[in-house]
């Protein structure tokens, strides 16, 4: 029986998890592709990265920040730029087994927004910082959701002593 997030305490919750548990865990470009095109596909999947595929590798990542440091870029024309030439190569990995609080040390740690994550050595998709912190707000709701039914209102209505008759 699978175990979806909401119903794992958030300690235990892997990125492999959350990885399931996404529609969308990667698309990718070849390096041949223009900016503008691989930003086109970003705004259609609402996506602020967009991975850099050659011959099944992982070659880089796009980010939204590297569009704005391009876009200063004299001479940037993201019509006719190849992503190749403004991706970012310096990978960044974490496993399929690492818990939701590693990750967000990880993004924390290395001031990074994505991550790639790796099941059995082989790529698997990437997360971002909001696909974490997402499945770790869904996961403390559900926990506090839970609370509430414990606790009872009536208990601490009725703590007072009763006065008992007689004046004892």
């Amino acid at each position: 029986m699978e175990q979806k997030i909401s119903d794992l305490p958030i300690l235990n919750i892997t990125a492999g998890q959350v990885l399931e548990d996404l529609e969308d865990v990667s698309f990718s470009v070849s390096p041949e592709t223009s900016v503008h095109d691989a930003l086109q596909l970003m705004l259609e999947r609402q996506k602020g990265a967009i991975l850099i595929m050659e011959q099944g590798e992982v070659r880089g990542i796009w980010t939204e920040r590297d569009l704005m440091r391009d876009t200063v870029s004299e001479n940037f024309d993201p019509k006719t730029a190849k992503i190749a030439d403004h991706m970012s190569t310096e990978l960044h990995y974490a496993s399929s087994e690492d818990s939701i609080m590693v990750l967000m040390d990880k993004y924390l740690g290395l001031r990074i927004r994505h991550l790639l994550i790796k099941k059995d050595g082989q790529f698997a998709g990437f997360l971002s910082a909001a696909d974490v912190i997402r499945a770790a707000l869904t996961q403390r709701t559900k926990q506090l959701e839970e609370l509430k039914t414990m606790v009872s209102w009536e208990f601490y209505e009725d703590w007072r002593w009763r006065k008992r008759k007689g004046g004892q």
